[in-house]
């Protein structure tokens, strides 16, 4: 039976291999930096590890984990460290493993559209680096200037436009991993398609840094398109707004984002980042931000004004146009910037709820009746296009769920209504330290005995991330 390690204190000889490894200015003991990398942007929490390590090839990754592996020490893999779910929390303390030094775009192979890259490249480095030779990384989280490809891959990140153009799963073709016993391999072959046995590289995706650390990525990219057009939408009703998501995607539209962001989300984010763009009436709910992209103007022109003419049925205000490229980046970063400007104004507590899109205005009703019920309250926004509602609490005296008995009831009971909905607990942040005690809502006992079958045999001595999905 795979058990959870207890937090200890290493000693000095694992210290100095681990200096011996990566050098000693590499690895860190001094307290500015165990605070630094005790937190991540979950709620508020923080762990202090008991040593930062930073690595900078496979093999030393290798050599470390080795060594852990023997002497049954803890080890956190961290990104960027901008998770939502407590993945990169290092609350066993021990080794924080972090792959910030990881980061080189290896190649970018335009005859095949393919890029191979480290995992601590930022993002949106990544998705300009391609970009250059006309080629398209489409997911970008929210955090994309920030967070790295390494986490992406362990979160399946998704973000805006992953409506139209899927997670990250459906661009990962193959990656080289180091496993917790030390032992490197890759988990499949640079080809767009493959039947070739089980599908490890498809099990380490979204696997959060519990079964191997990853070090080598290779991703599948397509051509950039070369025109998007941009426009906010205006709903006196948060419910009306969500019933509209539906309606677009029934009438035949495939916009490449479909965004949903309650006033309140938005008014804060405005006022946070200095902006006046967005026309804000007193009867206002909710906007929806639709985007369409593709090769051929007329069309695009075409599609915007016939969802415009259809959000009217649903009493859609007047429409917004982003008219220019400096408006169009200005509307996403007021959606960019949400979660952190209302984390900033109290709202600490994010869930990342997803269902079936038409059930969209069940969980809105359903959110904010849990709101009077449990005295919190919730600003909802988030990828509305494929059903993932991110909703933020406030409640006051709680800056967190995790020791607060009431709340926890009244996540149990939102979780509840999500799995009644057709839908599950994370889309895109994972399950991590913060939404483990709520996996058997949407799972049975026999996908809960595999899952920890599959932990044990990638990390027989539970040194990887232990703790985290489940215990």
């Amino acid at each position: 039976m795979t058990t959870t390690l207890a937090p200890q204190s290493l000693a000095v000889e694992h210290l100095d291999a681990f200096k011996k490894i990566c050098g000693e200015k590499f690895v860190l003991v001094d307290e500015e930096s165990l605070n630094n990398y005790a937190h991540d942007e979950t709620e508020d929490l923080h762990y202090l590890p008991d040593v930062v390590i930073k690595p900078g090839t496979t093999e030393e990754i290798s050599a470390i984990l080795q060594i852990c592996n023997q002497y049954k020490i803890p080890v956190t893999p961290r990104g960027a460290g901008t998770g939502l779910s407590g993945g990169a929390l290092p609350h066993l303390g021990g080794v924080l493993l972090s792959i910030e030094r990881l980061n080189k775009i290896i190649n970018i192979d335009e005859r095949n559209l393919q890029v191979t890259t480290e995992p601590g490249v930022i993002t949106e480095v990544l998705q300009n680096a391609v970009k250059e030779k006309g080629l398209f990384y489409p997911p970008d989280p929210s955090s994309r200037g920030s967070c790295m490809i390494g986490g992406n891959i362990a979160e399946n990140s998704g973000g805006p436009k992953a409506v139209k153009y899927g997670v990250v799963k459906d661009y990962v073709l193959n990656l080289e991993v180091v496993l917790p016993t030390g032992e490197i391999i890759w988990t499949g072959a640079n080809v767009l398609k493959n039947s070739t046995g089980y599908n490890l590289t498809q099990l380490m995706v979204g696997s959060e840094g519990t079964l191997g650390v990853v070090t080598k990525i290779v991703l599948k990219l397509i051509p950039h398109p070369k025109y998007d057009l941009l426009m906010l939408v205006p709903f006196q009703r948060l419910e009306k707004a969500g019933e509209a998501v539906s309606a677009i995607f029934r009438a035949g539209f495939n916009p490449s984002a479909l965004e949903l962001v309650e006033i309140d989300a938005l008014l804060i984010t405005s006022k946070m980042v200095g902006s006046s763009l967005v026309p804000v009436t007193e009867d206002t709910a909710a906007h929806l931000i639709i985007e369409v992209d593709g090769n051929n103007m007329d069309v695009l022109m075409q599609d915007m004004e016939a969802i415009a003419a259809l959000l009217t049925e649903y009493e859609g205000g007047e429409v917004y146009f982003a008219d220019d490229a400096q408006q169009k980046a200005e509307l996403w970063k007021l959606r960019r910037r949400a979660a952190e400007a209302v984390k900033i104004d109290g709202y600490t507590i994010e869930e990342d709820t997803v269902v079936p899109r038409a059930e969209l205005p069940a969980l809105i009703r359903g959110v904010k009746e849990l709101g009077r019920q449990y005295d919190f309250h919730a600003v909802c926004y988030g990828h509305a296009g494929d059903g993932n509602l991110h909703i933020r609490i406030k409640k006051p005296g709680t800056r967190n769920s995790q020791n607060d008995p009431a709340m926890q009831e009244a996540l149990r009971a939102l979780f509840a209504l999500v799995k009644d909905l057709g839908g599950t607990i994370s889309g895109e942040h994972g399950i991590g330290l913060v939404q483990k005690d709520f996996l058997p809502i949407v799972f049975d006992p026999v996908q809960l005995r595999l899952m920890k079958s599959i932990k044990a045999v990638f990390d027989p001595n539970n040194i990887l991330n232990a703790g985290k999905i489940f215990d």
